[in-house]
């Protein structure tokens, strides 16, 4: 497998990755045969993976116009991904020029590509970091010179906490960021769960058991777990729901079935 030109030196490219195999559903450039064939795996069993992504995007989409609207200006997105048509200061910007986001992930290419998108850009940055550890975040250079933490931020985990097992504790690492943000801050949030699914579960599960074998699981919650992060927000309307139908800017019964899997929700601070 002959290692590509913007590929980091440092990474096993025969290693399947999450943001990779994302950037692959989504029509992206930006990944490595083993993540196409870990992808091609897993859509044998959930043939709409591409479809749900791209759902997430369009929720993404719309929550950043939200925030925008509530006078949110600061966006810190964790998990962000390889970086993809629509990203979120491209959609800030759109609607107020000068608003500032901090995208962070721990995959190398994201932030190596992130990098690059960004260049030059005064109001936008990339910390390589991970979820699980708060603190490193919130302290790192880029996050001290762009967010201001006495003021509302809209912190986006869109589509990364289903990556993360119940025995590493993400609602202790969504509690201490919760707990960083200034009043009027707002969680905006997505989670896969085999509720909305239009396949028997057990046919889903076969696509779980791939990122099982790719030692990158996915963690199916039920919606009562996903509202689990919501503890300490109060629920924007309306509230917890199937992707398609939060604030939705077309018909919800135009969209395909597999954009129905899984839950989106906003949540704001007290």
């Amino acid at each position: 497998m002959e290692r590509p030109v913007w590929a980091p030196r440092s990474i096993d490219i025969t290693v399947p990755s999450v943001s990779r195999i994302c950037d692959f559903y989504l029509g992206g450039a930006h990944n490595f045969e083993a993540d196409r064939e870990a992808a091609r795996k897993a859509m044998a069993f959930l043939p709409g993976l591409p479809k749900i992504m791209q759902a997430n995007r369009a929720f993404l989409r719309r929550a950043v116009r939200f925030a925008l609207d509530e006078g949110v200006t600061q966006f810190l997105d964790i998990g962000s991904g390889i970086p993809a048509s629509g990203n979120v200061h491209e959609v800030a910007r759109a609607v107020r020029p000068g608003a500032r986001v901090v995208y962070v992930d721990h995959d190398p290419v994201a932030v190596a590509h992130s990098q690059t998108v960004l260049e030059g850009d005064d109001d936008a940055d990339v910390v390589a970091g991970d979820l699980l550890e708060p603190q490193d975040i919130l302290t790192s250079a880029q996050v001290e010179r762009l967010i201001d933490l006495n003021r509302p931020v809209a912190l986006l985990l869109v589509a990364i906490l289903h990556f993360v097992e119940d025995a590493d504790d993400p609602y202790r690492a969504v509690t201490e960021l919760r707990d960083a943000l200034a009043p009027g801050s707002l969680l905006v949030l997505t989670h896969a769960s085999y509720e909305g699914i239009p396949l028997p579960p057990e046919r889903a599960g076969g696509a779980v058991d791939v990122y099982k074998d790719i030692r990158n699981p996915l963690i199916m919650r039920s919606r009562e777990e996903i509202a689990r992060f919501f503890e300490g927000y109060d629920m924007v309307e309306p509230g917890l729901v199937p992707m398609p139908h939060w604030r939705p800017e077309t018909a919800p019964e135009d969209e395909d079935p597999y954009a129905f899997s899984g839950f989106a929700g906003v949540g704001r601070t007290a």
